[in-house]
């Protein structure tokens, strides 16, 4: 333990005489959590529409105006043709064209049905595809609201309706903030422990220090734990200030305890330093151990369940989130902000955790080679 204690008095040392590490560490993972929730807005807004109605009754009216007043659509042109519209589409002035027929009107009162047309821009799928969504509930909500003003009047013999309402579980707002931030957490806690602890010992061969530490009886683990606790230190420090910040930015307050988030953290680190520390291991340079973290962390964010839900990816993706430490994280992180989960429930990603912990620190350790 006393070689230890030394070891991390030097590592200490070492972070916090150099500014641009402490500026990495502390500065620049609140600046991305302060901004990136903002910019990544699930909700699409301001959806261009340009509407072409050839009936022009009070009904395609009706229609128009709640299509506009939703808060979601953006009219940008009312056409007297496809043709035209379809020139919006080209120039990219509109994301979607509706065109109401004639007789619109007409053909709902006398056939009890009627059909609308609608184009979508499909350059951006996922704009087209929500703006899509939007209309088409819009219009059904339109819809049902026809039949029940027809229901008292005897000529329609409509069907019996039922009111169905939704109930919004954990995120009754639907805010995507709360969705957001502790996922964005994670992955700026993981960027910076992995990658600085990647740079940790291919730092100490470019200067030439690793060679003095070598030829002192120091062990391979001490030295690995003397390169690993300083970060995990650090880690739960910045996780620490996350949380600060999306209580003082957004309002966030986990639902469960604090407890829960903190013990897996302190598991999940483990892991992620131990990975750190495995590539510093097989690399000669910072570039090399740079250009490597890099293409990890890639990989671990866009299959980590972020931005892309992990059961909408295919299957041999979601075998290799199976070995995705960031998963676990992210799961666990909303699980305790939204659900209000504790440690029984997160225990077996908990123990997951510790296996990866095991092996990659266990790798790490073997990997090391006092002498070249």
């Amino acid at each position: 333990m006393r070689t230890l204690k030394f070891l991390l008095q030097k590592e200490f040392r070492q972070i916090f005489r150099n500014p641009s590490i402490i500026r990495i560490i502390f500065i620049m993972p609140l600046v991305q959590l302060i901004i990136l929730p903002l910019a990544a807005d699930y909700e699409i807004k301001d959806v261009r529409i340009t509407i072409i109605d050839h009936d022009h009754s009070s009904y395609s009216r009706q229609l128009t105006d709640r299509i506009t007043a939703s808060g979601y659509f953006l009219l940008q042109n009312n056409a007297d043709s496809y043709r035209q519209a379809l020139v919006d589409i080209e120039d990219d002035k509109a994301d979607l064209v509706l065109e109401i027929p004639a007789s619109f009107e007409k053909t709902i009162i006398r056939e009890n049905e009627a059909s609308l047309y609608v184009a979508l821009n499909a350059i951006n799928g996922s704009r087209a595809g929500l703006g899509g969504g939007y209309l088409q509930s819009i219009v059904q909500e339109y819809n049902r609201e026809l039949r029940l003003k027809w229901i008292h009047l005897p000529k329609f013999d409509t069907e019996p309706n039922i009111k169905v309402l939704a109930t919004n579980w954990f995120n009754p707002s639907l805010n995507y903030k709360l969705f957001m931030v502790p996922g964005i957490l994670v992955v700026l806690v993981t960027m910076v422990g992995s990658f600085l602890a990647s740079l940790n010992i291919v730092k100490e061969k470019e200067i030439g220090t690793i060679e003095q530490i070598n030829v002192t009886p120091i062990k391979k683990h001490e030295f690995i734990l003397g390169k690993l606790i300083p970060f995990w230190v650090l880690g739960l420090v910045i996780l620490s200030l996350g949380l600060i910040v999306g209580w003082l930015a957004y309002g966030i307050v986990p639902a469960g305890s604090f407890l829960t988030i903190y013990v897996f953290a302190a598991v999940y680190l483990l892991a992620v330093l131990g990975l750190g520390l495995l590539v510093s291991t097989y690399t000669s340079n910072q570039q090399q151990a740079m250009l490597i973290s890099f293409f990890l962390m890639m990989i671990f964010i866009l299959l980590g369940g972020l931005y892309t839900p992990i059961d909408s990816m295919p299957y041999w993706a979601q075998l290799i989130t199976k070995l995705n430490p960031v998963t676990y994280f992210i799961e666990v992180m909303r699980m305790v902000v939204l659900k209000g989960s504790g440690l029984k429930d997160v225990s077996g990603h908990i123990l997951t955790m510790l296996l990866f912990a095991f092996v990659l620190n266990g790798w790490a350790i073997i990997n090391y080679r006092k002498r070249s």
